[in-house]
Order: structure tokens, then sequence, then C-alpha cells
């Protein structure tokens, strides 16, 4: 299973809206760079400083949007930007902290399932909490009730931020399993692209704290989950479409640059 012709024009389409919507809104910063400016020119700053812009909310803009309209030919649900749970018991708080105390000290390794099965037996035990954890980017559930909540990351993630990253995906679990405790929860993080190819991503300033197994897909293995087999590669293809096509307004745009004085 791969694309097909329908979910192919509505990425496309995604792709279309996200990027005009960007040249109407997108206002560079009126910052003076007087010898970049005379040796490559107006035109190609404002190109390299929209493409920064463009690249730090990728995933809220495209990826998104674009995983929501992949997967929801495969799965039962597929939403973005939504709150796994405002509430935790004490117990799974508690619970939480000693999983981490023991992959801080590396005491113990990163094991998903016994994770979140050590959750659940305390999911719903003490008070309850309200918390704010962090927003889920992408849930999926499958129609065998197996619910999966993403947080998206970039490319290459700060390697310092993975603490904090696991404990986002046992608190998601955590404020799942309060409302049910007997719901197929999986929390992960994706990656899109993996910035490595053709070598394959460099996973090692990940473990210790990720399993990376059960809570890390990366590039095609996230959009093949998503889509089916060949879904990263038909993605791929629709960018270049897209491209193409509008490669003629993207170069009007930037050509404006150079006729402002």
């Amino acid at each position: 299973m791969s694309l097909d012709g329908q979910q192919t024009k509505d990425v496309e389409q995604v792709l279309k809206v996200a990027l005009r919507r960007k040249f109407q809104d997108y206002n560079p910063e009126p910052a003076s760079m007087p010898f970049h400016t005379r040796l490559l020119g107006k035109d190609r700053l404002a190109l390299y400083s929209f493409i920064h812009s463009l690249s730090t909310n990728f995933g809220t803009t495209i990826f998104e949007p674009v995983a929501v309209t992949i997967a929801k030919n495969k799965y039962k649900s597929a939403k973005s930007h939504i709150v796994a749970g405002e509430y935790i018991h004490e117990g799974a708080l508690f619970e939480i902290q000693r999983i981490m105390d023991g992959l801080t000290t590396a005491a113990t390794t990163p094991n998903k399932p016994e994770e979140i099965a050590a959750i659940r037996k305390v999911c719903q035990t003490g008070d309850v909490r309200k918390v704010r954890p962090t927003m889920v980017d992408l849930y999926v559930e499958d129609y065998e009730g197996n619910q999966f909540y993403f947080d998206l990351k970039t490319a290459k993630p700060n390697a310092g931020g993975f603490r904090e990253f696991k404990r986002t995906l046992l608190e998601w679990g955590a404020a799942v399993l309060a409302l049910d405790s007997q719901v197929k929860v999986n929390t992960l993080i994706a990656i899109p692209y993996n910035p490595y190819e053709p070598q394959s991503y460099n996973r090692w300033t990940m473990r210790g704290m990720l399993d990376l197994v059960n809570e890390l897909k990366v590039g095609e293995e996230f959009w093949d989950f998503l889509g089916g087999p060949a879904t990263y590669q038909n993605l791929l293809d629709c960018f270049e479409r897209v491209g193409i096509e509008l490669r003629e307004e993207i170069d009007a745009y930037f050509a404006r640059f150079n006729k402002q004085g």
C-alpha cells in the first residue's frame, strides 16, 4: 500500500497552500548585511532567510497536516495537535520519576513495554494532579484499538533534550491511562527525514534514554508506518512535483527583492 491518487492530490494541495501562505505572511528581517548583499544579491539573501524561516515551523505547517492526510486512509483516526490528557495520578508520577532516575544514572536501560506496564499498574492510584503535558503533534489509532502519540522532532534534535523528550512520552502515557487503564497506548518520537542519508541515522545520542525499537521512528520508517510500503518515496515525489509546478511562482517572488531599492 502507498499513496493513492486522491491522497497524492491532497498531499500536494497541502504543500501548495502551505507555501503560498508562507509567501503571503513572510517578511524578511530588516537586517543590514551590505557585504553579503553585494556579494550574493538581495534575492539570494531573501531566499536563504525564507528557507530558514520555513524550516523552523516545517513540522507544524507541512509535516503534521501531511501526516494526517496520509494516515487517514490506513487508520481509524488521525489528528494533529491534540492533548493527551490533563490529569495524572500521583502513583504514576512517582513511577515516572523512578523510571527517569534509573535511566539518568544508567542503573536501568530503556524498555518501553516494561515502563508502560509499570505505569499502568499505578495509573489510577493516589491523588489526581492536574498537569500540562506537551501538545501531541500527531495522533493515530488503528482498527485494533492501538493508539500512537507522536512527538515530531527536527532532523537533528539537541542530544541534551532527550531526557525531557523521554519524560514527555511517559507523561503522555500516564495521562492517557489515567482516563482508561486498559488503553493500548504507544508514545513515540518521530523524525521526518534522515539527514545522514545514505548512512543510517545516528542514534547513539539517544541510546540510554529512548527505547530505539519502541520509541523512535525516522524518515522512511515513520512515513511507511503511516501509509504503508513506498509511502516515503511517493511523498518525496509529491514534494518534487509541487516544486516544479511552482518554480516560476517561487522565482518571481524572490526576484522582487532585487527590484527593491
